[in-house]
């Protein structure tokens, strides 16, 4: 059966991932740990939701299936015409022929109708799913932050309030959908087949789909969602969760939020083998979105010490992210979760894993310009932003090109902080990762005692004389 690798994904409590005041628990920092080695790896992971969340999910399964039931096939003017201007407006029913899919979108400060301008009647419950699904996404969404050393909130900017204000629209939807149901007829099959074993497995045109989310979860009354782990492989995610089990994985929002640190899942449903189920394949997915008056910025990202890539750089409006075509060829992904060190938080399947990057890290030196990145890297996490916080003062760095005016300057925006922090003389107060080799090299003299420009100097004679003085003037 294509798609058939068994993973093992991580599998995590709800509860065990709501943060409190205070130091994090063990079971918080284990279950983070999970999580993100789970995303890491297979762009997805299980969580186990509180029983009476389970129940209403399971109740809202059931009402979907006799809502898909009942309904005709769709007229013309029902079926789904995938613009991508309308990403925040959907709500109600639609139907999409080519994914021989049915979808009912529920989005709070929006009212569906019927063409008739008749009231339509949604599947039972949506309210409460929404509402259950919407905080465990949040909750999903702190712990990543937690993961990558973020400042507590930090996507709460380009999220919708809670509650929702007058006349707001929520960007985040709740979508029961409803694949390959026998009585939706004049469907057209461009689907994609692959034979094993006798039985006949069907894929629609989705090979290349990623959801434009922050965080996506999916819970659906039988299995078929497959998802590409970072081997490049079809794995199918839901073949053995339990009653109050949910998929969650990462969108391409995320991605571009966190400068490519989370990677987004690829994920496409399996619409075969469902011979002799007269209800198809019906599921529950809550897409936490980003509000599209927001901006994506990986400023928060930077401000925590991570290296942030020229294609991050510009902050992107959500509206003009949502609308733009993204090519998952072109997916720049950095695999940084951390680990913490705690026995129970090893899940073993990931060892192997670990072990052959050790290896390899060992096997094959990292080249001189690079280790002096991550050396600043280094004493910008240990050493200034230790100064930073002792002083109370939140490191905003500036564009490489307008700071060098302002060292030039006596009345510069970011005069003050250098002087409080004891940023070196001449050096652009901008992140250590988009420094120039050489002011690499007076930032860390600056503020690691001990450390001088010769080490670097032996590193650099390793390669070639031209290559050297190439990289210290760049």
């Amino acid at each position: 059966m294509a798609g058939s690798v068994m993973p093992s994904l991580g599998r995590i409590r709800l509860t065990d991932l709501i943060a409190s005041e205070g130091l994090p628990s063990d079971s918080y920092k284990i279950s983070v740990s999970t999580l993100t080695q789970s995303l890491a790896q297979y762009s997805a992971a299980i969580i186990q939701l509180p029983p009476a969340d389970g129940a209403l999910l399971r109740s809202g399964l059931e009402s979907a299936r006799l809502f898909f039931h009942q309904r005709p096939y769709p007229p013309a003017d029902m079926v789904h015409s995938n613009d991508s201007r309308e990403w925040c407006k959907t709500s109600g029913y639609y139907a999409d022929p080519q994914l021989w899919q049915e979808t009912y979108d529920y989005r709070p400060g929006l009212t569906p109708s019927e063409p008739d301008a008749g009231m339509e009647i949604p599947p039972a419950g949506l309210p409460d799913i929404f509402a259950v699904l919407g905080k465990a996404a949040r909750d999903i969404l702190d712990a990543i932050s937690f993961s990558l050393n973020l400042r507590s909130f930090s996507f709460a900017e380009v999220l919708d309030n809670i509650p929702l204000r007058t006349r707001e629209i929520s960007s985040s939807v709740l979508s029961v959908c409803c694949h390959s149901r026998p009585s939706f007829q004049g469907a057209h099959h461009h689907n994609l087949t692959a034979q094993e074993d006798g039985q006949l497995v069907m894929f629609p045109d989705q090979e290349n789909q990623v959801d434009k989310s922050l965080i996506t979860l999916v819970k659906s009354d039988r299995a078929g969602l497959h998802i590409k782990d970072f081997q490049g492989r079809w794995i199918l995610v839901d073949a053995d969760l339990g009653p109050q089990d949910a998929i969650v994985y990462p969108g391409l929002a995320l991605y571009q939020a966190t400068a490519g640190y989370v990677t987004p899942a690829q994920p496409r449903t399996e619409t075969g083998n469902l011979q002799g189920n007269m209800f198809g394949r019906c599921s529950l997915v809550f897409k936490l979105m980003a509000r599209s008056m927001a901006s994506l910025s990986c400023s928060e990202m930077r401000a925590a010490g991570h290296g942030v890539e020229a294609q991050f750089q510009i902050p992107i409006p959500v509206d003009d992210f949502m609308q733009r075509p993204h090519s998952t060829d072109q997916l720049f992904t950095k695999h940084n979760f951390p680990s913490y060190t705690l026995q129970a938080a090893q899940d073993a399947s990931l060892k192997p894993l670990m072990k052959r990057r050790k290896n390899y890290a060992r096997c094959k030196p990292l080249p001189p310009s690079k280790r002096l990145r991550l050396e600043a890297q280094r004493v910008l996490k240990e050493r200034v932003q230790e100064i930073a916080d002792k002083k109370g003062i939140k490191l905003r760095f500036c564009n490489l090109k307008e700071c060098e005016g302002h060292i030039q300057s006596l009345d510069s925006p970011c005069g003050n902080i250098r002087m409080e922090i004891g940023w070196p003389p001449g050096v652009p107060f901008v992140h250590p990762h988009d420094l120039p080799n050489k002011a690499k090299l007076g930032f860390l003299e600056a503020y690691e005692p001990g450390w001088t420009a010769s080490q670097q100097d032996m590193e650099l004679s390793l390669i070639e004389p031209g290559q050297a003085s190439q990289q210290l003037v760049n």
